[in-house]
């Protein structure tokens, strides 16, 4: 079921539901996906308070939730999604699509979310575009970060471990660091397994933000509050050239939230040529707490192992 609704100061909202999940998706901005919960019950992302209800302007609004931006991050990332979206219905879909970005100095970048939701439990698909309406090409990457509720803590798989041999010479990852990454800061849990980021209003490290980033072969990351467990994947791209030194996936926290994101290959977008990226969504709910490495494969992975993609 698709609703048009008044959501926190909106009048052009759209509600998303199978009576399981319900996903809340802003047409007046954006688009975001500003809400994704089970049905009637709390919103598992974050939304920026101050940010609700506002529309136009020409200053970059975060408004939180979950967005489409193209990497590197850079000046043109920050360009305003301040304006109406064009809505439609394509068979189970939705798609969203914002207005070309031509405002001076303009990106000439148009981006879209087409979002399906399946008809039975939590599995969401986002198909995320940008088509490049200037007359040259731009070098970029898809980028859709997730912004999550505060107090929660992001969950990235690191390659198998094996012992050295003849046949394990050669580095199998990558972990891209940021000015502001400390790996003092408590924040970080390294594991044999797992990485993890704990979001926290009160941090005792040097910098109030921390970001890291991988290059993930297993091509899923989680988010863990208070018995929820959402989980998102993303297709890897075997020899592909992805961003920031080859991450594909990349976590980021600051006093407020939490982020993950995924990431598709570096591209030359030629002009009237369109980049996707897909995204795969589930929720968990009543998911025993925990906190290390045997926490994960005991409770997270059973649960990632049936996050298993399937037509919606």
């Amino acid at each position: 079921m698709v609703e048009r609704i008044f959501y926190q100061g909106w009048s052009n909202a759209y509600k998303l539901s199978n009576g399981i999940v319900d996903l809340i998706v802003t047409a007046d901005v954006g688009p975001r996906i500003i809400s994704y919960s089970f049905h009637n019950r709390e919103n598992l992302l974050h939304e920026i308070a101050e940010d609700a209800g506002k529309t136009g302007s020409s200053e970059f609004r975060l408004y939180g939730g979950h967005r489409l931006w193209a990497s590197p991050e850079v000046e043109r990332t920050y360009y305003p999604d301040n304006f109406p979206v064009e809505v439609a219905q394509h068979g189970t879909a939705t798609r969203f699509r914002a207005q070309p970005e031509n405002l001076p100095p303009g990106t000439g970048l148009q981006k879209e979310l087409e979002i399906k939701l399946s008809a039975t439990g939590s599995q969401v698909q986002i198909t995320h575009r940008l088509r490049n309406h200037d007359k040259r090409s731009t070098r970029l990457a898809a980028w859709s970060p997730t912004i999550m509720g505060a107090g929660g803590r992001a969950i990235l798989p690191l390659p198998p471990k094996v012992p050295m041999d003849k046949d394990h010479y050669l580095s199998v990852g990558v972990f891209g660091i940021w000015s502001y990454t400390d790996f003092a800061d408590p924040r970080w849990t390294f594991g044999t397994s797992y990485i993890q980021l704990q979001q926290s209003a009160s941090p005792s490290g040097r910098f109030k933000e921390q970001m890291g980033g991988i290059y993930n072969t297993a091509g899923w990351g989680a988010y863990f509050r208070n018995g929820y467990l959402f989980i998102k994947r993303a297709t890897v791209i075997a020899g592909a050239q992805y961003p920031d030194f080859g991450c594909n996936f990349e976590v980021f926290t600051n006093l407020e939230f939490i982020e993950l994101e995924t990431l598709g290959p570096l591209i030359d977008l030629q002009p009237d040529q369109t980049v996707q990226h897909v995204e795969h969504w589930w929720l968990f709910d009543d998911v025993p707490s925990g906190k290390d490495d045997a926490w994960i494969d005991s409770t997270i992975v059973p649960l990632v192992n049936q996050a298993v993609v399937s037509q919606p």
